[in-house]
């Protein structure tokens, strides 16, 4: 079997690392990728969201699956494009059609979703620019810290979360008056939700689901949780708080929900949701839905896949998830984010790495990398991803951070309390 995966960070680096473990993978084939995609795979330079080049490759590859990493070529509608182009209709391809990406795609869509499948939510209204005093009128309703989300794609930028009333509505101003551009036309304000994240991932063929393993990332560039967000600076698999109580209440009050949901509106869902649960006291409720794999959860939850992972995604196409069996590494995963100074904000490109070749007893997977030469170097604000696996989850980290060590490039940074929180 071809395959095409598209993308160009750590997440598809670890697709790519799967597929590549399986019998069934003749060729791999990466677009854009990066330098470690490039030694595994063929990369192919073209574009996410440039439909009529995909066409050309996967005709000229005889590529027969094509998995969508990134979400704005879900959100314009890759998956209907295939289902539209007569030379498409028998690739098989992993994600959502644009009706389904639209839970990530519009935060006011993914809210009204919960509310009509009594998924456990934040309370929350919408606001426009014709909207604005009223949307100030309900900030005086709530408490702080105040939750500010721009309804479409913002980069992960588009939420605030501020604790003064005043900041809010200049902020709630900003917003609908283009400080995301099209992204915050429309703002959602919620209530804010006081308690511990998780990310829990689920691969649903439209009809069935898996359950996967459960991550927690780190979304700030600071020790302690501090600073500016940033696309995660690392990740754990299994959750240690997310035991089986807790889970049995994720599994009956939002994961069979949002599958029956996506059914009783016919939305063709072929792929992975990300669900982004926090736990209020016991109890857990939803703060977004992603309709692809996260990053670096990634990272450390396909390495604990052990089934073949063509078979797993072909079984989600053909609708057939139900007998297919999932077996999971028992072990625990740790990635840690190696990051290029500056980052999340202005950061230089260009930087020679070395030392990835000293790493012993983890995976490197490249995120923000490209060959120059023979040379590796830095393309990005997250560079590299270095994930361990352990029984004791503490091992794993304590494994990764020793292999980070043995990397380096001119400005190299990493948060070194990945974890220690839990």
């Amino acid at each position: 079997m071809n395959i095409l995966v598209l993308g160009s960070g750590g997440r598809e680096h670890t697709f790519a690392y799967q597929l590549a473990k399986s019998e069934r993978c003749k060729n791999i084939f990466v677009a854009p990728g990066n330098a470690g995609t490039a030694a595994i795979a063929t990369n192919v330079a073209l574009s996410v969201t440039d439909f009529s080049a995909i066409e050309k490759c996967v005709v000229e590859n005889h590529i027969n699956m094509v998995i969508v990493g990134p979400e704005d070529p879900l959100v314009q509608g890759i998956t209907d494009y295939f289902a539209e182009t007569p030379s498409l209709k028998k690739v098989q391809i992993i994600g959502p059609s644009k009706r389904g990406a639209l839970l990530e795609g519009s935060k006011e869509r993914a809210k009204e979703f919960m509310m009509a499948h009594n998924i456990p939510t934040a309370a929350y209204a919408s606001f426009t620019k014709a909207s604005l005093e009223a949307g100030k009128q309900f900030l005086e309703t709530l408490s702080p810290p105040y939750v500010l989300k721009a309804d479409g794609l913002a980069a992960g930028k588009g939420v605030l979360i501020i604790e003064d009333i005043s900041e809010a509505k200049m902020e709630l101003e900003a917003m609908l008056s283009g400080k995301f551009g099209d992204a915050s036309t429309t703002v959602v304000i919620e209530e804010f939700l006081d308690g511990i994240e998780l990310s829990v991932f689920v691969l649903t063929d439209g009809k069935n689901y898996k359950v996967l393993p459960t991550a927690k990332d780190y979304k700030r560039i600071g020790e302690g949780d501090k600073g500016l967000n940033t696309g995660g600076m690392g990740a754990i698999s299994p959750v240690p708080f997310a035991d089986d109580v807790l889970m049995q209440k994720i599994e009956e009050r939002i994961v069979k929900p949002t599958v029956n949901g996506l059914k009783k509106e016919k939305i063709d869902y072929k792929g992975f949701v990300f669900i982004g649960i926090i736990k209020v006291g016991e109890e857990p409720y939803v703060i977004e839905y992603n309709v692809r794999m996260g990053d670096p959860e990634t990272e450390v939850v396909l390495p604990r896949i052990k089934t073949d992972f063509v078979d797993l995604m072909e079984a989600t196409y053909e609708q057939n998830l139900d007998i297919m069996p999932l077996e999971i590494d028992e072990r625990s995963a740790a990635t840690i984010m190696l990051v290029s100074g500056g980052y999340p904000e202005a950061y230089d490109k260009g930087k020679k790495i070395t030392g990835v070749e000293n790493v012993s007893d983890s995976i490197v997977f490249h995120a923000g990398t490209k060959l120059e030469g023979n040379d590796v170097v830095t393309n990005g604000g997250r560079v590299i991803a270095v994930t361990s696996l352990d029984a004791d989850y503490k091992n794993a980290i304590k494994k990764s951070y020793q292999n980070c060590e043995k990397i380096t490039f001119d400005r190299m940074y990493y948060r070194t309390d990945i974890g220690f929180d839990l």
